[in-house]
């Protein structure tokens, strides 16, 4: 594989450095969706920036949530600031850029989520922010809001108070909340311009997502995109109906030419059915990324921040369950697949292997693909014709038990899915996806060939292979030890080496544990403290499952001081909790603290936070407590000592650990 992605990453840098309107046809690439609802923790731009060699082996777009301010707490579609305010939910503006900056020198474009159906504005209806960008200002004015926003609320409002509006009703569809934009006015479209080129130029975008485009003409998107040229573009047109959506993507033409992808909203609809109704044959419909003369504009997906079951309160749409064959069909048809950013961190091997063998199968935008198998409806199985070798995907609830020609070999499976590569691939797999491990995994190498006699070569931690490397035969089990492991393999057929795949694996001896959370209320007098809780594994949320859940009203002494006190257990190396802390029925309570994922301790300072008014501000304390000395002799010969993270030490200690906090005999410890 890492011919094949180093291929990819220079397509990527070469499209990324000469813009280009439309949507490429042919383009292998695939795009994460970077957020869900509320993911403030997970989608932090400087989170975001520490995974950016991972992603980069299996993503070139990500898009991430609108970046600017927008006055509050808020996941971005309460738009306030275009041009003069980057500090946003998610980080300041120096992380952002650095995240795409580190985006781009791995080869991935960054996508920004643009929100310009509607605005809000600052303290009433109509008055917009005057923001300065190259020297000149830039404002909305009344008279750049639809004549009937608000169903007509905002006319009357502005009747009321001496405030034109425009002469023009919205172009779509009305949204009540922020101000509609008029987007036949020349000022309207001067902003626009400005800000998508900022995002561009200034910014390091590599194009655009564009929320809510059922809410203004189509032309408008073409008209924008044709002016500053962007490397993609995806809009949000909301409806099940195909007929519409690609009516939406004519309407972005420019001179002809198609401006901008859509996402494949009757796609999506066509997995829920299917899999609700538990008749997997209905997937033949396949929505536009299905349809040979649209698959190219169509950005397929299983699920997204609108459709996603928030909580028990917001259910939205979701699909409860098959997400995995759900994303297996996606990753095997035509469009360019986005991934839900939740699917990723909850099934990060099954994903990765699904894109590893899109990728070796040479599947595009473009491919062509067909339904022919789809005989039952307790599984569909579908072909697409990649560059390098046709894919067969089975999935469903019966898709064990479809039996393929002797042509097929399989390389994958899971959950209600199955995945068969072509003998004519003439290559080795290997299924396991490169990554980080808590414990030794295990991976198979497979010769996916017609030709017997060929065998698959390989070397460990060492040089691409060659006809003289060692030997393995189809099937073979490899076991990686703890530590780092760089494997390589491939297919040695008459003589020749065909193309290496590559696996990195960073295997941690990771042991589960218990963590202590401290939380010390001196500076606001609390009598007891509320623990709510969530996050990692979903394994951390309260026992008392209406807020402000658990609370704890004892203490323990620590340094002279108390400390309220619970323990919550670590499962995995990227477990962690993330808590809200309160006091008596929930009020007040303090802003949110996140990502903790060893033992910790945490002060609620009187201070409170400006943007969220009310919540106190927590300063962690950690290593500044006056904890005692070590509870257990770390000398011994049979003690194994562990980092708070799960990471062995020692497992013979020679005395020479550096300073800090360590589990022992289940006990924690300290190194001064």
């Amino acid at each position: 594989m890492k011919k094949i992605n180093l291929i990819i990453l220079f397509l990527m840098l070469v499209i990324l450095s000469v813009r280009a309107q439309g949507w490429a046809a042919g383009e292998r690439g695939v795009m994460l969706q970077g957020f869900y609802w509320d993911s403030f923790d997970a989608t932090k731009w400087t989170r975001l920036q520490a995974q950016a060699d991972e992603l980069a082996d299996y993503f070139s777009l990500v898009w991430i949530p609108q970046s600017g301010n927008c006055g509050g707490l808020s996941m971005g579609y309460d738009p306030l600031h275009w041009f003069d305010d980057y500090n946003s939910s998610f980080g300041t503006k120096e992380e952002l850029l650095n995240l795409i900056s580190a985006f781009r020198q791995k080869g991935i474009g960054t996508i920004a989520d643009v929100v310009i159906n509607h605005r809000k504005t600052l303290s009433h209806w109509l008055d917009f922010p005057a923001e300065e960008y190259k020297g000149r200002t830039y404002q909305l004015f009344s008279d750049d809001v639809c004549l009937n926003d608000d169903n007509g609320a905002t006319r009357q409002w502005a009747s009321a108070n001496g405030w034109p509006l425009s002469a023009n009703n919205d172009t779509g569809d009305d949204w009540n909340g922020m101000r509609d934009l008029d987007h036949r006015s020349t000022n309207v479209q001067a902003n626009v311009k400005a800000y998508l080129s900022m995002l561009l130029d200034d910014m390091g975008y590599a194009g655009f997502r564009y929320d809510m485009t059922k809410g203004y003409a189509g032309e408008f998107t073409g008209l924008y995109n044709a002016a500053v040229r962007p490397a993609y573009s995806v809009g949000e047109y909301w409806d099940g109906d195909a007929a519409k959506v690609k009516a939406w993507i004519d309407a972005t033409k420019v001179d002809g030419v198609v401006q901008s992808a859509a996402f494949d909203f009757p796609f999506r609809y066509t997995v829920r059915d299917a899999i609700n109704s538990g008749n997997w044959s209905r997937l033949a419909a396949g929505g536009l990324a299905a349809d040979k003369a649209y698959q190219r504009y169509a950005v397929t997906f299983i699920e997204n921040h609108d459709t996603e079951m928030r909580s028990a309160s917001q259910v939205q749409d979701p699909i409860r369950k098959d997400t995995l064959a759900a994303n297996a069909y996606m990753l095997a048809m035509p469009g360019t697949p986005c991934v839900f950013l939740k699917h990723w961190m909850d099934n990060k091997r099954d994903i990765k292997t699904m894109i590893n063998v899109r990728h070796l199968a040479g599947i595009t935008n473009t491919s062509a693909v067909n339904t022919a198998y789809a005989a039952a409806s307790g599984y569909l199985a579908v072909r697409t014709e990649g560059e390098k070798a046709p894919l067969l995907a089975v999935v469903g609830t019966d898709a064990a038990s479809y039996a393929p020609d002797s042509e097929w070999k399989a390389v994958a499976a899971g959950h209600h899915y199955r995945y068969y590569l072509n003998r004519s691939a003439d290559c080795a797999w290997v299924d396991l996806p490169s990554g980080t491990y808590d414990s030794p995994p295990t991976a198979i190498v497979t010769a996916v060939t017609g030709d017997p006699s060929a065998q698959i070569v390989y070397t460990i931690d060492g040089p691409d292979p060659d006809a003289s490397s060692a030997v393995a035969s189809d099937g073979d089990r490899f076991d990686f030890p703890v530590g780092t492991t760089t494997f390589k393999a491939a297919l040695l057929k008459d003589g020749v080496v065909g193309d290496v795949v590559t696996r990195v694996y960073e295997v941690r001896d990771f042991q589960p544990h218990d963590i202590d959370i401290y939380v010390n209320t001196d500076a606001v007098a609390w009598n007891d403290v509320n623990f709510w809780s969530w996050g990692g594994d979903g394994g951390h949320a309260p026992a008392n499952s209406s807020w402000p859940g658990d609370k704890v009203t004892t203490t323990t002494v620590i340094g002279g001081r108390n400390w309220y006190r619970k323990t919550y257990r670590m499962e995995s190396s990227d477990d962690f909790v993330n808590f809200v802390f309160s006091t008596a029925g929930g009020s007040p309570q303090t802003v949110d603290v996140e990502h903790v994922s060893r033992t910790s301790f945490f002060e609620v300072s009187a201070a409170t936070d400006a943007v969220q008014t009310g919540k106190h501000l927590v300063n962690e304390v950690t290593g500044t407590t006056g904890i005692g000395t070590p509870a257990t002799d770390l000398r011994r010969a049979d003690t194994s000592v562990h980092t708070l993270d799960g990471r062995l030490a020692a497992s013979s200690n020679d005395g020479k650990l550096p300073r800090g906090i360590y589990i022992s005999q289940g006990k924690k410890v300290v190194v001064e």
